[in-house]
């Protein structure tokens, strides 16, 4: 039985990396695929990672109906027996009811990847739809940590090393630039309590976090 899976996480846990290895994984076994994603970090039609993998995707637009993509592939006969959606929380709620479809339909798997809530801890509306519907739904085991250590569970956007909550729900940045030029919009991984008092690394003067063993006497 093909199935709607979805994996969710925050942002930094992996979950581009682990729709890489799962691409590789269906395809190194015979299994013929199509990769999708919408505005990843390395730019248009690429599906990345930050480990520094890449593969080239198909752009998801607001106007793109996976259906109708799947049903005109199909109809040239082309071989699809799953489809790999990274960045599902950009998805309209159609165009995840159009995945469900496919699956139950045409018995195409479909494996989507996501971050559950925005800057805001509001759902995104495409992952909102994904629990929804979704036969499966797995929290990534990687969990991220904030800069205290303990597992961090939002997404903070922030301006210049300062958190902020006002904007657009959807507005690109990554990670790895919460430091970079004046005006840089970035992304932090925050636990509940960092986020509720809106306390960023930066903020707290806290580049990485410590790994040094505490002290002990002899």
């Amino acid at each position: 039985m093909a199935e709607l899976v979805f994996y969710a996480g925050t942002m930094d846990c992996g979950k581009s990396t682990l729709a890489l290895q799962t691409d590789h994984n269906h395809s190194s076994r015979g299994r013929a695929g199509i990769v999708f994603t919408r505005l990843d970090r390395a730019g248009e039609s690429m599906l990345s990672s930050r480990l520094g993998l890449a593969v080239p995707a198909i752009e998801v637009g607001d106007d793109f109906d996976f259906r109708r993509f799947v049903v005109d592939e199909l109809s040239t006969g082309m071989r699809i027996d799953y489809l790999i959606c990274d960045e599902a929380q950009f998805y309209t709620q159609g165009q995840v009811e159009q995945l469900a479809r496919l699956v139950d339909e045409l018995a195409v798997d479909v494996y989507a990847f996501g971050i559950l809530t925005d800057f805001r801890t509001r759902l995104f509306p495409g992952s909102q739809r994904l629990v929804e519907l979704a036969d499966r739904m797995q929290v990534l085991q990687v969990e991220a940590l904030c800069w205290c250590g303990t597992r961090a569970i939002h997404n903070a956007r922030t301006l210049d090393g300062e958190m902020t909550t006002e904007g657009d729900q959807v507005l690109v940045g990554d990670v790895s630039s919460a430091n970079g030029e004046p005006g840089t919009i970035a992304y932090e991984v925050l636990c509940r309590r960092h986020y509720r008092a809106e306390l960023t690394a930066r903020k707290a003067g806290v580049e990485h976090i410590s790994r040094q063993p505490l002290p002990f006497k002899e």
